[in-house]
């Protein structure tokens, strides 16, 4: 199974619960996870990251965390416009668009594959306005197999020695 992560499942985890500079044990098991190639982050994604000036993108731009995290992959823009017309809407404008981010690309990464799953820190809000949709509805609406942060750790079987 290859798991893509969603920037704010490493943003929350730095935040809230893995601080890198102190329990650096979560962020190596990452990065062996990378290498391994059983959890990657799109490169899209990976842009939004590396475009902050915190901890994350710091990790993030390092050339060898780099190597092990970004998915060597360009996106499938038919994949992508799909994601964006039925996990979203197909009457989307610019502002909608630019709103939605760039999630469509990770879901898109994962569509009609089922050896791939997005992990994200987003809650569901089914009743949301297109725009305003989440990662897992979003990836409900497209058929793709999508994990909370905690459920993918226990999943993957993160440990700390």
């Amino acid at each position: 199974m290859l798991y893509l992560l969603d920037a704010n499942t490493l943003i929350r985890a730095n935040n809230e619960y893995y601080p890198i500079d102190r329990i650096p044990g979560f962020w190596t098991w990452l990065i062996d996870c990378g290498k391994a190639g059983n959890v990657k982050i799109p490169q899209e994604i990976a842009a939004e990251i590396t475009a902050g000036k915190d901890a994350v993108s710091d990790w993030l731009k390092d050339s060898d965390v780099k190597t092990a995290m970004v998915l060597a992959e360009k996106a499938d823009v038919s994949r992508v416009r799909k994601v964006i017309a039925d996990g979203y809407s197909p009457n989307l404008d610019d502002v909608a668009l630019q709103r939605i981010g760039r999630d469509p690309f990770l879901i898109a990464y994962a569509l009609g594959r089922d050896d791939r799953t997005v992990v994200t820190k987003e809650y569901s809000a089914p009743s949301a306005a297109p725009q305003n949709r989440k990662i897992p509805d979003a990836c409900d609406r497209c058929k793709v197999r999508w994990l909370s942060a905690f459920a993918f750790y226990k999943e993957a079987d993160f440990r700390l020695p």
